[in-house]
């Protein structure tokens, strides 16, 4: 070590956009690090040597490595230490939940702050990528091939690890663009599309092709991309398949799910003047959840125009489960929360449209099998909460299309897909599932780290010589 520890008990701020410019504008939110700040950030690193946060990473980046090699101005080395288990480095250092995994168990949380890990991450692969002129490997092939179905975080970290061993890995994505989550579901001012599409870029530099509009379970069957010489499948399809409180009013105008209220401003880019993607014009909008995505919808619905939002949740402030950072923008740009709050019905125009979201309060009992306090209705409490707009923002399950689809199949009663837990082997020979199509809704990094371990899997199967 050839520098002083940073002993500061508080980790550096990170510059952002003022709160009443950035409501107005989808331009990223969080600034990120100067070079010096980084340095005097990655100096607060105590180099543990047990590593409590490598542990904690679903990826296992070996943290503490990359850290050093940032606090000695190394940054291209400490690019090379993350990117050896990350695919997607400048992604998860911006949209991670490292307060509840890596920064979560650093040992300078326990009399300060953590050391702003995600931050510096999000720095070392943007260094990388405005500084670095060397292009990615292309690996030479081992003769198998295999095929991913599904372009989304999951998905595309298994066709990387697979690429990197050699194999002709071929990604089968729905929609138009690959991406999945990361461009149809969160917003451009948490996470920029051309960062998300420079690391697709990488990807497809090291041999791994995608092939976009591609239905599975439509256009092509698993047993037909087995037909076609894959050895092995991962279906990383994700979860998009949106859930709904199912109370009077859901189907009236100006009831979204926040996966397709989303999707219509992030893929289809409905706040550019010159988009043809319709999308309502709000005055007041009621978000009714409490995770990241409800915060992402409500803080587009700002950004679209709305005078008013709100986030309606059905438990207190403190149980909210978005991250504690995206609360806090919300709160600095506006966003009004209704907690202890839950919508039993919506109310109509004589248009069909939205006019109002009827609620009753709720108060905290024991807790239930989450171990969340159990809310519980309050008597004669009801009261109309007057909006143009409800956006429901309560979580997905996964498409029933593939399972459909697929005979030997086996899928538990929430329509998730059943793997052995670890490797992600499902019940069908040679087929292997991960991420959200196999937890339900999740975070990106969890889903990464399933189709790193699927990745690991089905390496083994094929060049183990003694296939189950």
């Amino acid at each position: 070590m050839s520098y002083q520890r940073n002993m500061d008990p508080k980790k550096c701020p990170m510059p952002v956009q003022d709160p009443a410019v950035r409501k107005h504008n989808f331009e990223e939110v969080a600034l990120g690090y100067s070079y010096e700040m980084a340095v005097q950030e990655a100096r607060r690193c105590l180099s543990c040597k047990n590593k409590p946060c490598v542990g904690a990473c679903p990826v296992s980046i070996d943290i503490p490595a990359f850290i050093e090699r940032v606090a000695n101005e190394d940054m291209e080395g400490a690019y090379q230490i993350i990117s050896r288990s990350s695919s997607l480095p400048a992604v998860c250092g911006r949209v991670c939940p490292q307060e509840h995994q890596c920064e979560g168990s650093c040992t300078r949380g326990i009399k300060g702050e953590s050391v702003g890990i995600g931050r510096l991450e999000r720095f070392v692969a943007d260094y990388h990528r405005q500084n670095c002129t060397e292009q990615p490997v292309l690996h030479a092939s081992n003769g198998h091939q295999v095929a991913v179905i599904g372009a989304g975080p999951s998905g595309l970290t298994a066709a990387g690890d697979l690429a990197k061993l050699g194999y002709r890995v071929t990604v089968y994505e729905a929609l138009h663009l690959a991406g999945g989550v990361l461009v149809y579901g969160i917003p451009e001012f948490r996470l920029p599309k051309i960062i998300v599409q420079k690391e697709i870029d990488n990807l497809k530099a090291i041999g791994v092709t995608i092939e976009t509009n591609m239905v599975i379970g439509k256009i092509l069957t698993i047993d037909e991309l087995f037909e076609m010489g894959n050895e092995a499948i991962y279906i990383g399809s994700g979860a998009g398949l949106p859930k709904f409180m199912n109370i009077p009013g859901e189907s009236l105008k100006g009831v979204y799910s926040a996966n397709e209220y989303l999707t219509r401003i992030n893929l289809m880019k409905a706040y550019q003047k010159d988009s043809k993607t319709p999308i309502r014009q709000s005055h007041r909008v009621a978000v009714v959840g409490g995770g990241n995505v409800a915060m992402d919808a409500a803080r587009s619905a700002l950004r679209m125009g709305a005078e008013e939002v709100y986030i309606v949740y059905r438990r207190g402030l403190e149980e909210l489960p978005a991250r504690k950072e995206e609360v806090a923008h919300a709160m600095e740009e506006g966003v009004i929360f209704k907690t202890l709050t839950n919508p039993v019905e919506v109310l109509g125009d004589e248009k069909g449209e939205v006019s109002g979201l009827k609620c009753i309060e709720m108060e905290l009992g024991e807790p239930d099998t989450s171990g969340r306090r159990r809310p519980i209705a309050k008597e004669n409490s009801e009261f109309i909460l007057s909006v143009d707009t409800a956006i429901m923002a309560l979580g997905t399950s996964p498409n029933p299309l593939i399972r459909s689809t697929t005979p030997g199949l086996t899928a538990d009663k929430r329509g998730c897909i059943v793997t052995d837990g670890e490797s992600g082997l499902t019940s069908r020979k040679g087929v292997y599932a991960g991420g959200d199509a196999v937890t339900g809704a999740a975070t990106v990094i969890l889903a990464m780290g399933a189709g790193k371990a699927a990745a690991k899997a089905i390496h083994e199967y094929l060049t183990s010589g003694a296939r189950p």
